[in-house]
């Protein structure tokens, strides 16, 4: 559900990939130079995000918190390395291929939990 105390200001939208992440970040610090954490719809948008924190002397997780989403190769190649959700695709591909042999269409729901790796991005490491 839609959380209407949300600051629509903060929110940005756009492409799954870094140049959008990038631009995004640099948008929202302008409007709010005392952001402290932003959460990514993707790796490639996280890394953009960090990239722009850097450009603007910025330090991650120091000043401003990044984590992403996916989980991908990309979160563990980025410097610092990227805190990201990781859903659980194997669960989720088992689950759907549970429910189609048992009855050919889903009419329940199921929660699978994500996992965080949890990395530099959010965490200062001393």
């Amino acid at each position: 559900m839609w959380n209407s105390a949300l600051r629509s200001d903060l929110v940005a939208y756009g492409e799954m990939d870094r140049d959008t992440g990038e631009l995004a970040m640099s948008r929202l610090v302008a409007e709010c130079e005392d952001i402290d954490g932003v959460f990514a719809a993707s790796d490639a948008m996280a890394a953009g995000a960090m990239w722009a924190m850097q450009v603007l002397g910025r330090r991650v997780p120091d000043d401003v918190a990044i984590i992403g989403f996916d989980d991908s190769p990309l979160a563990a190649a980025t410097q610092p390395p990227l805190s990201s959700v990781k859903q659980p695709i194997e669960a989720m591909g088992r689950e759907m291929a549970r429910l189609v042999r048992t009855n050919g269409h889903a009419t329940q729901h199921l929660i699978l939990s994500p996992e965080i790796a949890v990395r530099q991005s959010t965490v200062a490491v001393r």
